[in-house]
């Protein structure tokens, strides 16, 4: 197959061909993301480009113009609502860049009546959704990416952060430091395919890695409760009345959230971070940097979420593909107070 951008003899040809000017196919395969032309006229382009045996790069470059976003978050509280907010924002950036329009609805049926008006839909959020209307919204607009869960894995694609490997890398360099004894912090309710599971995959992820390295987690796992402060604060003061006078070495939090209310729970117990035990969370919000002790986090960078989860649905939409692709995206430890690893 001959690559590489297209010639102005290749253009001319495929022209000819699809019965198009030489303008509109130079533009469409050379990704002119000022231009607007039917789907018909876009999937004729194409399919005579690779007929001819041209790599056009056209299901990288031909970005859906009319996209749906399915803002499934719930409204927990203020610091567990501000990483969708931020994600909403980076989202509708990323789409400005690219020519995109965003249309917004918070319920799935109503999305599922107006399917009709869209390329394709990107979803936000982590509320369950019923395996009924996720089968009706693939049957009226099969073109889906999830982010950060990842719902129905036969019907759509998804893109999150690769938190299993966090929990691991968490671990790895708690440990190289010296930290033995390590307790899990985090909330409760995850989804995977069509079924509601009942353990996050944090906490899954922990149980296992803990085993397979041969660390003792038994009594050091504290998991229940929304994503919130106030779990925080409850699990928090839990964890430190049954280890007053023999605090594990460390504590991976699942979320910032989550940490903030730990970090207000140890303080009001006397325990102190990173002297007595220390702690290292998951999310990197704003209010890390405030927090006191200011808290170590692995950063999920969700400019890299939204712009994969556009590219990923241009390219489902471009080359009608039935397979579907979940896509995970590591994360970066940021140092602070809570925990510095050891040099």
């Amino acid at each position: 197959m001959r690559r590489g951008r297209l010639s102005y003899g290749h253009d001319e040809e495929i022209a000819q061909k699809s019965g198009f000017s030489q303008a509109t196919v130079s533009r469409l395969l050379n990704g002119d993301p000022t231009l607007s032309v039917k789907e018909e006229t876009r999937r004729r382009i194409i399919e005579v480009s690779e007929q001819l045996g041209y790599a056009t790069g056209s299901r990288r470059i031909a970005l859906p113009r009319r996209v749906a976003v399915l803002d499934n978050a719930t409204r927990e509280e203020e610091l567990a609502d501000a990483y969708f907010d931020e994600l909403r924002s980076v989202l509708g950036d990323n789409a400005r860049a690219q020519h995109m329009e965003l249309t917004s609805f918070s319920h799935i049926d109503d999305l599922i009546a107006d399917a009709g008006d869209f390329d394709g839909f990107i979803s936000i959020g982590p509320s369950v959704l019923s395996s009924d209307r996720l089968l009706k919204l693939h049957l009226v607009l099969p073109y889906g990416v999830f982010i950060d869960i990842n719902p129905a894995p036969s019907l759509f694609d998804s893109v999150q952060p690769d938190l299993s490997q966090t929990i691991l890398d968490a671990l790895d360099m708690l440990v190289s430091s010296g930290k033995r004894r390590i307790g899990y912090i985090g909330g409760t309710g995850f989804t995977m395919g069509l079924h509601e599971y009942p353990e996050d995959g944090r906490l899954t992820a922990f149980r296992n890695w803990t085993e397979r390295l041969g660390l003792d987690a038994e009594g050091l796992i504290y998991a229940q409760g929304a994503f919130t402060v106030d779990t925080g604060r409850t699990l928090g003061e839990k964890a430190a009345n049954d280890h007053r006078d023999d605090m594990p070495d460390a504590f991976i939090v699942a979320a910032d959230t989550i940490a903030v209310g730990v970090l207000q729970a140890f303080t009001a117990a006397g325990v102190l971070v990173p002297r007595d035990t220390s702690v290292i969370s998951i999310n990197n919000q704003a209010i890390a940097q405030y927090t006191s002790p200011t808290l170590t986090s692995y950063d999920i960078d969700q400019n890299e979420l939204a712009d994969t989860a556009i590219t990923m649905l241009a390219e489902a939409i471009s080359s009608r593909r039935t397979l579907h692709h979940h896509t995970f995206v590591s994360t970066t430890l940021v140092v602070r107070d809570s925990f510095v690893p050891a040099r």
